[in-house]
């Protein structure tokens, strides 16, 4: 096995243990993290976490300790639950219209209340294919919470959330 097939075994065991047993918000992101050590349902990230820790702090109010697991856990009880577009890595975004029939099948199995985009070229890139299929996206246009885009992320994500 490759170790970029390792990797994305690991994440899809991650995830799953943490997937709520009914999904009440569906996070949306793009792909994981490139680096191989770091996502967003591992417990063990000790650096370059910014979209936990600012999911953490918008939705349960408070900024994160290393320790994941209990807000993961948090996550679950309340109904929350990140999925990509693209289960691995990738450099240029045109490998993302081709998953979008992918990802729409995925929202509705789902079945969540509200879908929250994170990342701005993203929210643009499905906000129509989700209007179409009728899914119950947040008409919040986010940006992904780096590159100094972090308070503007907070903001946004704050009122998206009940």
């Amino acid at each position: 096995m490759s170790p970029e097939e390792r990797a994305r075994r690991r994440r899809r065991d991650a995830a799953a243990r943490y997937r709520p047993d009914r999904v009440d918000t569906l996070l949306v992101s793009e792909a994981p993290p490139s680096a191989l050590d770091r996502y967003f349902y591992f417990e063990d990230v000790a650096t370059h976490d910014s979209l936990f820790r600012h999911v953490v702090e918008g939705v349960l109010g408070e900024k994160p300790t290393r320790d994941k697991a209990p807000y993961l856990d948090e996550f679950r009880e309340r109904g929350w639950f990140l999925i990509h577009v693209s289960e691995d890595p990738f450099r240029d975004r045109a490998v993302l219209p081709p998953l979008l029939p992918d990802l729409l099948a995925r929202c509705a199995e789902l079945a969540p209340r509200r879908i929250i985009v994170v990342g701005a070229p993203l929210y643009d890139l499905v906000r129509g294919p989700m209007r179409e299929a009728g899914l119950p996206l947040v008409d919040v246009r986010l940006p992904y919470p780096g590159s100094g885009q972090q308070r503007r992320f907070l903001e946004g994500f704050r009122g998206c959330v009940d």
